[in-house]
């Protein structure tokens, strides 16, 4: 059972920011995919077929990776209020929060920007 000074419960928030971070990617990368799946579909058709409507799949995608960056921006604005609340003892010793906050704020710019590629 952890005690109130205890590392584990950062490590523990820590997992689960990663967690969701896998969980973003996963969103991100499912959602591009997607996206370009009515290119894909324009590619195989036959010449004399019927023009292959993509708008579709480009929205679902861009909708699924707005999922991924909202989940990115949610799990590191919840695991940095998390961690205000950890008292000193319960941070590791030379151990550094910020750095997986912002591994996950640069994957919701990665987002951001993959959507904007998207849209246009």
């Amino acid at each position: 059972m952890a005690t109130p000074n205890d590392p584990r419960i950062y490590f523990a928030a820590e997992r689960t920011l990663l967690a969701w971070i896998r969980t973003a990617i996963s969103l991100i990368g499912l959602g591009f995919v997607i996206a370009k799946f009515g290119l894909f579909l324009r590619y195989i058709a036959p010449h004399d077929a019927t023009p292959i409507k993509s708008s579709t799949s480009m929205i679902l995608g861009i909708a699924m990776v707005s999922l991924g960056t909202i989940a990115s921006i949610w799990s590191a604005w919840q695991f940095q209020r998390l961690v205000g609340t950890l008292s000193p003892r319960e941070l590791p010793p030379k151990w550094d929060p910020v750095f997986t906050g912002y591994l996950a704020y640069a994957l919701a710019a990665a987002g951001f920007g993959l959507c904007f590629y998207l849209a246009l």
